[in-house]
């Protein structure tokens, strides 16, 4: 896994999350990346230090304006979605092949699933966020 810091043509900066270079570069081409703050689809790897082990420094404004960002996409797709788990990859194949009524869902995929996906043209996207998992 590789992290990569990363800004969009309105200067937003956020971090993700990538299986490696290739699996990023791969996602951009096909233009499954977007702002974690604004949602612009114009996406880039910003300039990178390397991690060093250290004193943690405090949040800046900017990363105070991230975290607001993701609670509130958190909120939306948790309020207007479905939580369907690890049967997400299933679910979605069937709503795309109109097999299931259509609806915003979300959930949970493995790697492999998911490349599948995109592969076959199902329009799905990687959320910033980890799904809360429902307890008994």
């Amino acid at each position: 896994m590789i992290r990569y810091r990363l800004t969009c043509d309105q200067d937003h900066e956020f971090e993700s999350w990538f299986q490696s270079s290739e699996a990023f570069d791969t996602l951009d081409k096909a233009g499954h990346l977007s702002c974690a703050v604004c949602g612009s689809s114009r996406v880039q790897r910003a300039l990178m230090a390397p991690s060093v082990q250290g004193t943690s420094a405090p949040l800046s404004a900017k990363g105070s304006e991230v975290e607001a960002a993701l609670a509130k996409i958190r909120q939306e797709v948790e309020s207007n979605s479905e939580y369907v788990g690890l049967t997400f990859a299933q679910e979605a194949r069937k709503i795309h092949e109109g097999e299931a009524p259509e609806r915003a869902i979300y959930g949970e995929a493995k790697l492999a699933d998911a490349k599948k996906l995109i592969e076959d043209g199902v329009p799905v996207a990687p959320l910033p966020f980890l799904p809360k998992r429902k307890t008994n």
